[in-house]
């Protein structure tokens, strides 16, 4: 029987990121990791294989640094673990036993059971597998008409990397507009906007009612009765966490189906941790249970893991949630954190909002200069950032990491005016109308009436 003293099973974002903290901070300890996939993909980057990056073969995980480490890596699969006697064992006959365990299995794309028609021939979900992806990209020269189901963040980076493809592609949302359940509407519809006009045909406000075909898939009926021809239909209705394992080893799950883990994230077996899609989320601003799945929390959670293992850290918790997005469709990117304006009235809070628009670059006429619009959700009460959303050129992505650490911070509206910030004119907003300050002003103002 081999032995280790931290086994992972999972080789994504979490397992990459427990492996390292792990062996970092306990480098006399043995780690391994035992994952399913000989190569392991980047999940952020998967819709984009179709186009942008070209392959799947540039989007993935190298193993170079985990093997510099001295961390094992064992491609297999993890079928049983005796929690209480700490051995695990593997479909290719390994038997492994453990001091520490940390579970990562991540998500599974979710297939609909009301939906009729998913097991037809080129219906695809987007599953972290290269192998199965490899299968889309084999045959993607053959279909001229796609389908998309779901316009949530995949949803929409997969079709408008079909788009660059020169495919016709049709994304269809139940929702009254596209990305409409993590945008308040005002920039919901400016993605729609930007999405249809660079030639995807976006239906939204009507659901899906069959896939059809006959062996073969060749056609999507709406539940207004119309019907879309399909050569290829995508399935971007969400994941669901990959916990079948964690259960038959007696590991508890909350009501969604994640591992229930507490703040270091320990479960209710010692020496057992979870982290990743498969572990239990609470919201930062509610502290109610959340359904996020993200490769960023993925990678906090699995830091944290890592680094209680064999003592508790207070300084290394997980408190919670916020939910940190950023897309981009052409140029423009769209970022969000934390709670979205009719979220935040939705769960009692009362809120003020400020919103401004100036430009990314100073001056204006510096030729990568993009329109930037920061919209700040402030606490009426306490003047605490409960969220933020940002519209601008692909800064966004890093503007809107910022407004996390501020909602994470608690840090309040006057706080953030007051905030000290570098600025350049090839890479920054003007300090004198940095959209994220003035939009603090917006608020400031309104608290102030």
């Amino acid at each position: 029987m081999k032995k280790t003293d931290v086994l992972i099973i999972g080789g994504s974002a979490t397992g990459l990121v427990a492996a390292v903290t792990a062996k970092s901070n306990h480098p006399e300890k043995n780690v391994t990791v035992i994952r399913k996939e000989e190569k392991v993909m980047i999940p952020c980057g998967i819709p984009y294989i179709f186009g942008t990056i070209e392959n799947s073969g540039n989007n993935v995980l190298p193993d170079g640094g985990l093997l510099k480490m001295g961390v094992e890596i064992i491609v297999d699969e993890v079928i049983k673990v005796n929690a209480e006697n700490k051995i695990c064992k593997t479909k290719g006959g390994i038997e492994l036993s453990y001091d520490k365990l940390i579970v990562g299995t991540g998500s599974m794309p979710a297939i609909p059971k009301w939906l009729k028609g998913t097991e037809l021939e080129n219906v695809f979900t987007i599953p972290k597998n290269k192998e199965y992806l490899d299968v889309i990209m084999s045959k993607l020269d053959s279909f001229e008409k796609i389908v998309v189901i779901g316009a949530g963040f995949i949803g929409v980076e997969v079709s408008d990397e079909f788009n660059k493809k020169g495919k016709n592609v049709t994304l269809v949302e139940i929702l009254p507009s596209i990305l409409g359940a993590t945008f308040d509407d005002e920039f919901a519809y400016e993605a729609q906007e930007l999405l249809s006009g660079r030639g995807v045909t976006t239906i939204t406000g009507c659901g899906v009612k069959e896939i059809r075909g006959e062996g073969k898939v060749n056609g999507v009926l709406l539940q207004d009765g119309r019907i879309l021809e399909a050569d290829a239909v995508i399935l971007s209705l969400g994941y669901y966490p990959n916990t079948a394992l964690a259960a038959d080893m007696g590991l508890v799950l909350n009501e969604f189906g994640f591992i229930k883990a507490d703040q270091y994230r320990r479960t209710n077996i010692t020496d057992v941790f979870a982290a990743g899609d498969c572990a239990e989320k609470v919201d930062f601003a509610t502290g109610k249970l959340s359904r996020i799945m993200l490769a960023s929390t993925a990678c906090t959670e699995a830091r944290t893991a890592g680094m209680n293992l064999y003592e508790l850290n207070t300084f290394s918790v997980f408190r919670g949630t916020v939910g940190i997005y950023s897309t981009c469709i052409g140029d423009s990117a769209f970022g969000v954190a934390g709670l979205i304006e009719k979220v935040a009235i939705k769960e009692g809070f009362k809120v003020v909002t400020g919103s401004f628009t100036g430009i990314n670059r100073h001056p204006g006429k510096i030729a990568d200069a993009h329109k930037e619009t920061v919209k700040l959700i402030v606490s009426k009460q306490s003047g605490v950032i409960l969220g933020g959303e940002v519209l601008g050129g692909k800064s966004a992505g890093e503007l809107i990491n910022v407004i996390g650490f501020a909602i994470q911070n608690h840090m309040t509206v006057y706080d953030l005016l007051m905030t000290q910030i570098g600025t350049q004119p090839l890479l920054t907003a003007s300090p004198a109308g940095y959209p994220l300050v003035k939009a603090a002003e917006v608020v400031v103002k309104k608290l102030c009436k």
